[in-house]
């Protein structure tokens, strides 16, 4: 693209990305007009059109397409640089995205970050709860937790720990109720779960599929464990819940406690070109602590009755 003005190309790349002259003027604090103008010069000197306009906005030619793919690439290149330069100096500061689900992320992650804040006061973490899989090679995000080995390439992979799922109730609840001793006893209780159409890691699924298709008198499905731990903090029946939320809530019991998933893993990943980062580096040896800390506290024997107890399934 020789000759071409860098500023009509970030120019055009807000436009493209925001769908609207008014909005990417709002962002790049330009006037509508100025936009505009920057627009059809970038137009004239490629000799092609850009934006197919209408009422409710612009959409990408073919042409236009081809060109915010190469300048998604330009910004993502450019944003990989900066945090290299910046990660060069030996201070911690600076943004770092990081993915995870939200049952991890509101149960387990931010409730412990103000320990990773007080060692590195200028850090800013943007935290992205989602159960998608962002895609870190295209920088959706620098670090990602996931419940299962991240199968993109150029990555480095992590295994922190395993979590199983598991029955739990609040103390009032089995006083009032009365605990379940085998599982046929749970059809006389309210069960507190995912729908299993909601999107989770299949070894959840598969373990509460047959508790639901019992014959229940009710139940409560949510669509993330956050919504459960709630109804199962207020009482409304028995809980299916990842074990690491029982450290930060011990007047929950583990009902049932032989009824469990599989483990399932916990894995942290972030790019190859990251690896020299020192905001990265910073929170992967945060994350090593924290996870060494939950299994003292937690019990690695746990985990190995978690794992001998899947060997048998």
């Amino acid at each position: 693209m020789p000759g071409t003005d860098w500023d009509k190309l970030r120019i055009f790349h807000a436009v493209a990305d925001a769908g609207s002259l008014t909005h990417a003027g709002d962002v790049l604090h330009l006037s509508q007009s100025a936009v505009s103008r920057q627009i059809r010069a970038l137009e004239e000197s490629l000799n092609v059109t850009l934006f197919h306009r209408h009422a409710r906005g612009l959409i990408l030619t073919e042409q236009g397409e081809l060109l915010f793919d190469a300048t998604k690439s330009i910004r993502q290149r450019l944003e990989a640089a900066e945090a290299r330069i910046r990660d060069s100096s030996d201070t911690i500061y600076g943004e770092l995205r990081v993915t995870t689900t939200t049952g991890f992320g509101t149960l387990w992650l931010a409730p412990r970050l103000k320990r990773l804040y007080e060692r590195y006061p200028n850090l800013k973490i943007d935290l992205i709860l989602e159960e998608r899989v962002l895609d870190l090679p295209m920088r959706e995000a620098d670090v990602a937790i996931r419940m299962k080995e991240p199968s993109q390439a150029d990555l480095i992979r992590r295994r922190l720990m395993d979590v199983t799922m598991k029955f739990y109730a609040s103390k009032a609840y089995l006083a009032a109720q009365g605990a379940p001793t085998t599982k046929e006893d749970l059809n006389s209780h309210r069960i507190i779960s995912q729908s299993t159409s909601s999107r989770q890691v299949s070894a959840g699924m598969n373990w509460i599929a047959p508790f639901l298709s019992a014959e229940h008198s009710s139940h409560l499905t949510v669509n993330n464990y956050f919504g459960i731990l709630q109804g199962v903090l207020n009482g409304l029946g028995i809980g299916a819940l990842p074990n690491y939320v029982i450290t930060d809530f011990p007047n929950l019991v583990n009902v049932l406690p032989d009824q469990m998933s599989i483990p399932i893993p916990v894995y942290l990943a972030y790019p190859e070109e990251l690896k020299q980062s020192k905001r990265v580096a910073a929170f992967r040896d945060f994350m090593l602590e924290e996870i060494a800390i939950y299994r003292k506290r937690y019990g690695a024997g746990e985990e190995a009755r978690a794992a001998a107890a899947s060997r048998l399934l």
